[in-house]
């Protein structure tokens, strides 16, 4: 198991990881590809107003990432897991805020109504895989946090900021589909 570095471990005890898992929702149109985002509520305690996956702390009965991410998908966005078909699980991606976040890549039917639950997520959004794929539309930044240096990465897609852990699963997506 990786160890966090010292001083980035927040949610997990001592050098233990917390465990997580995210969904990204692939939507498959006619002509393009598209994947779901969400805009978390401004009042949450961790990340308010920031895009994200669906997806959050693995709980004790969760089995497995896929039912962690799964779960999540449920209860942010109401997507029943019998309509997301799993296609596999990405590289897992370390934060500095001492999570363990497994990407769980499904496609979701593009006729899905949608119910983002008013205590997690505020909007949801579509972006064409063709953007996020493009690296010039992924901008690696640096910036100074609990003393340490971090790059992370940015993306503005229209009015919305892409950064952080997001924008990092995304870059370590891409890295794996060139």
């Amino acid at each position: 198991a990786a160890l966090a570095r010292e001083g980035s471990v927040k949610a997990g005890r001592g050098n233990e990881l917390t465990p997580a898992a995210v969904l990204i929702p692939l939507i498959m149109y006619q002509n393009e590809l598209k994947i779901l985002l969400t805009q978390r509520t401004a009042h949450l305690h961790d990340h308010p107003g920031q895009i994200s996956f669906p997806g959050g702390r693995s709980d004790p009965e969760d089995t497995s990432a896929i039912d962690t991410a799964l779960r999540e998908a449920e209860e942010e966005l109401n997507i029943p897991p019998a309509r997301v078909e799993v296609i596999g699980v990405a590289d897992t991606y370390y934060s500095g805020s001492g999570y363990s976040i497994a990407p769980v890549v499904g496609i979701i039917p593009p006729d899905l109504e949608l119910q983002p639950n008013p205590q997690e997520v505020e909007d949801w959004f579509e972006v064409p895989l063709a953007f996020l794929l493009d690296p010039a539309n992924s901008i690696k930044k640096e910036t100074n946090w609990n003393g340490q240096q971090r790059s992370y990465y940015d993306m503005q897609w229209g009015e919305r900021r892409i950064w952080g852990v997001t924008a990092g699963i995304i870059a370590n997506l891409v890295r794996r589909l060139a």
